[in-house]
């Protein structure tokens, strides 16, 4: 079934997996396990550990402005704001903070720190530790996460344990804190470098090692120092990355891992023949395809159109995503509790359509390079497009690499201010920052790496009233805000510089024998939040 945006609770299907049966039941894979080596103990056997397998890989770890898969799962164990969001309910807790915010006006917050915190190295958190956390976070060149915080002016220490939060705008409660998870607190003197390595945090788990390779492994030991409300309860948490969807199955079916992430549709009679429960939950996983605006035929938008209308959706999802993704006929899934309806373009398969607008933009004989990341189930997509846009003579190569090695060597602009790639299709997932749509559309088309060396799109006259719209309902509520969001929603389907070609349900597998109280999400990542071993 689905997570239910905005709500508290995560409406799911479970399934004690009995063979064959389970073959179109589709499911979000995670993982966690006690033991070591080949096999991991069961249920009732005294195991300490708790190990998962997981699908993403990366060598960047720096909780500031992290957008890998990876990386921001890991961190959630490691770094603390002064709140975080439980990820199955999507509510946020405090967690640096002790207690609520006190509103002192319309634009005033003062926050109290959690007394005795420390970081795992021993040292004291601070709330100079908040402020120069949040001014790096928003700070640092391109930041991504600094649009989905631009309504904060300035973040204060005003004595040791004491925050003061300056908003440029009246905004409720709720929504600073929904969004102070953004910022996750490490220590002030603590360099870049070291961060993207091995953070330091102050909460319930410390990295212990780190090789997020594909091939590596993450572990994590309890933060000895950690006085919160929420500690490790086990001696190890290990994460397996394991890249291969066959070879992940394989390490939760013998058991090695008690929780597998990322499940592929056509594994999950596999995945859940030795009793592993599956489970599947709709969030904002997307696949997107994303163009490079600034380079021709791509800053014609028809061209852009044409991409779009000229995939066989139907075809697609059948052959690499049964049961699990549906076709985008908006910017939200329809599961999304602000979702407004179809957009003014609602991209179906079109090869006529497609034909044209090509043709109206005076393209033909066009030879592109489709970059793909390695995600297994992006992988699987890409053929199905590589054929339709062949079926309009357009002669697409693949060209598949790790996200990080594909956003650093493809999408930076060169020395004529253009990136050096055509077209990139490859996975996304804001929603493990939260869920409202102001903050989903900030990610990919607010004022960051995403329109400044990306997509190239910042500064067009569709970015422009993208934000227009966007500010006004920021500062909207009720209907009135569900509207003006409805017409970003419009522009975006008539703009489509990075659009969604599937939104994708996230599928889990785990035993709830060896874990308790381990609850799938709707989104990339693994919450280990109260989960035990047994």
């Amino acid at each position: 079934m689905a997570q239910h945006f905005n709500g508290p609770a995560l409406s799911r299907r479970s399934f004690f997996a009995t063979g064959a049966a389970l073959a179109a039941v589709a499911g979000l894979g995670l993982s966690g396990c006690g033991g070591d080596g080949g096999s991991s103990s069961q249920g009732g056997s005294g195991s300490t550990e708790i190990r998962c397998s997981a699908s993403y890989q990366t060598e960047n770890f720096l909780p500031l402005n992290n957008s890998t898969g990876l990386g921001v799962g890991t961190n959630w164990n490691v770094v603390e704001g002064l709140y975080m969001l439980d990820m199955a309910s999507m509510t946020p807790y405090a967690a640096l903070a002790d207690g609520e915010p006190t509103q002192e006006n319309d634009t005033t917050f003062v926050v109290k720190m959690r007394s005795g915190a420390k970081f795992s190295d021993g040292t004291d958190v601070t709330a100079t530790d908040v402020q120069t956390s949040y001014e790096r976070t928003v700070g640092a060149d391109g930041s991504l996460y600094a649009p989905m915080l631009s309504f904060i002016s300035k973040v204060e220490a005003t004595d040791a344990s004491t925050v003061t939060i300056t908003t440029t705008m009246p905004v409720s409660v709720d929504m600073l804190k929904s969004r102070l998870p953004l910022i996750l607190v490490v220590p002030q003197n603590a360099s870049d470098e070291e961060l993207t390595k091995k953070p330091i945090g102050s909460g319930p788990w410390m990295y212990d090692q780190v090789n997020g390779q594909d091939g590596g492994q993450i572990t994590f030991l309890p933060n000895p120092n950690y006085n919160g409300q929420h500690p490790a309860l086990a001696t190890k948490l290990t994460y397996d990355i394991i890249i291969d969807d066959t070879a992940r199955t394989s390490s939760l079916t013998d058991k090695t891992t008690a929780i597998m992430e990322n499940v592929p549709s056509n594994l999950i009679a596999q995945a859940s023949s030795n009793g592993a429960v599956i489970e599947q939950a709709m969030g904002f996983a997307v696949g997107f395809m994303m163009f490079n605006t600034k380079k021709k035929p791509f800053d014609d938008v028809r061209v852009r159109q044409a991409f779009l209308y000229a995939i066989d959706y139907d075809k697609m999802i059948m052959n690499a995503l049964p049961d699990v993704a549906t076709r985008p006929d908006s910017f939200l899934p329809a599961t999304h509790k602000d979702y407004t309806g179809a957009a003014s373009v609602d991209y179906k398969y079109d090869k006529d359509k497609a034909a044209q607008l090509l043709k109206d933009a005076g393209v033909s004989n066009l030879s592109i390079q489709l970059d793909t990341t390695d995600a297994g189930w992006i992988v699987a997509m890409a053929p199905q497009i590589q054929s339709n846009l062949k079926d309009l003579g357009i002669e697409a190569s693949i060209n598949t690499m790790a996200s990080g090695a594909l956003y650093s060597d493809r999408t930076k602009p060169a020395a004529d201010g253009i990136p050096p790639f055509d077209v990139v299709l490859a996975p996304g997932d804001p929603g493990c920052f939260g869920t409202d749509p102001d903050l989903l559309m900030n990610w990919w088309y607010g004022d960051n790496t995403w329109t400044q060396e990306r997509t190239m799109w910042k500064g067009s006259e569709g970015y422009k009233k993208l934000h227009q719209l966007m500010d006004q309902a920021f500062q909207a509520s009720g209907e009135e805000q569900k509207q003006l969001w409805k017409q970003c929603f419009d522009v975006l389907s008539e703009e489509v510089p990075l659009y969604p070609v599937v939104h994708r349900q996230v599928v889990t597998a785990f035993y709830n024998d060896m874990v308790k109280d381990f609850e799938a999400i709707g989104t990339t990542g693994l919450r280990f939040l109260d989960v035990a071993p047994l």
